[in-house]
C-alpha cells in the first residue's frame, strides 16, 4: 500500500507542477468564460422587468437566476473534463496504451491524478477571476447558506467531478469496440450541456420532461449543486439526492473498470 501511494504522490506532484508550468492562460480563459453569461443575464433582466418587480419564474427570482449562473459555471469547473474521453480513445487506437500494460501503472489511476492536479492548478490560478466576477455580482447573493447546506454544497461539487470523470472514462473506453468516439463524444457533450442544467435551471422544463431528464445522471453536473446552495433541496430530500448522486459515481466508476478489463481481453498490441 504504502510504495503505491508514494507512487500516487509521485504522479501527482509531477502533473501539478507542469500544468503551473505551462497553463498561465487559465486566468484569461476563465474570465472569458463568463462573458456569455453577461449576455444571459441581460436577456433575463428584460423578462423580469416585463413580469414586474417580485416576480417568480418556476419559483426563482431574478437574483436566483443569476447567482444560478454563476454557480454553474463553478460546478462546471469541477465536473467537466475536456479531452479525456479523445485522449482514452486515441490511446487505444495509437497502441500508447500498451505502456500501461507493462509498467506498474494504472490507466485510470495515472489519468485520474492527473485530472486532480489539473484542477488544483486551474482553481489556483483561476481563484483570482472567479473572486472578482464573484465580488462584481454580490449584490445578487441576497442570502447565503448556512453550515450544514455549505458543507453539502462542497461534497456535492466533489461528487460531480467524480461521476465527470468516470463518466468520461466509459466513453473513451468505447475506444476498445469502435476505432473513432469522435461522433459519439459530440452527441454526449450536447446532451451534457443542455442537460446538465448549464443553459438554464431544468426545473423550468415542463413535465413530463423536467421529471424524465431528473433522473439522469447528468443533473449533477451542474444543476444539483446550484440546487444545493441556493436551498433549492433541503432536509431528507437532500440527503437522499447525495446518496443518489454518490450510487452513480459508484456505477460508473465499475463500469468503467468492467469495460477496461473486458477491453483488454480484445485488445492486440504490435510493434515495439
Amino acid at each position: 500500500m504504502l510504495p503505491r501511494l508514494t507512487t500516487w504522490w509521485t504522479i501527482l506532484r509531477i502533473s501539478l507542477q507542469e500544468r503551473l508550468v505551462y497553463r498561465g492562460d487559465f486566468a484569461l480563459g476563465t474570465l472569458m468564460r463568463f462573458l456569455p453569461i453577461v449576455t444571459q443575464i441581460f436577456l433575463w433582466y428584460a423578462i423580469f422587468s416585463n413580469l414586474g418587480t417580485g416576480a417568480r419564474i418556476t419559483g426563482y427570482t431574478y437574483e436566483e437566476l443569476v447567482v444560478y449562473l454563476l454557480l454553474t459555471m463553478v460546478a462546471r469547473a469541477f465536473s467537466s473534463m475536456p479531452g479525456l474521453a479523445s485522449t482514452i480513445a486515441k490511446q487505444i487506437r495509437s497502441g500508447d496504451i500498451k505502456k500501461y500494460l507493462t509498467q506498474p501503472v494504472d490507466l485510470l489511476g495515472f489519468l485520474f491524478l492527473s485530472r486532480v492536479s489539473h484542477k488544483f492548478a486551474y482553481y489556483i490560478v483561476a481563484i483570482g477571476p472567479f473572486a472578482l466576477v464573484f465580488f462584481l455580482c454580490r449584490g445578487y447573493f441576497t442570502s447565503l447558506p448556512d453550515g450544514p447546506q455549505a458543507a453539502a454544497f462542497v461534497v456535492s461539487l466533489l461528487l460531480s467531478f467524480l461521476l465527470g470523470f468516470f463518466l468520461e472514462a466509459c466513453i473513451g473506453m468505447v475506444g476498445f469496440w469502435f476505432l473513432e468516439v469522435t461522433s459519439l463524444l459530440f452527441v454526449y457533450m450536447l446532451f451534457s450541456f443542455f442537460l446538465s442544467g448549464h443553459m438554464f435551471p431544468l426545473d423550468m422544463l415542463p413535465q413530463p420532461w423536467g421529471t424524465i431528464v431528473q433522473y439522469t445522471p447528468l443533473q449533477y453536473l451542474a444543476f444539483f449543486p446550484a440546487q444545493v446552495f441556493l436551498g433549492k433541496i433541503e432536509g431528507w430530500a437532500l440527503v437522499r439526492a447525495l446518496v443518489i448522486e454518490f450510487a452513480w459515481v459508484t456505477f460508473f466508476i465499475v463500469l468503467s473498470r468492467f469495460l477496461f478489463s473486458r477491453g483488454l481481453k480484445r485488445y492486440s498490441g504490435y510493434g515495439g
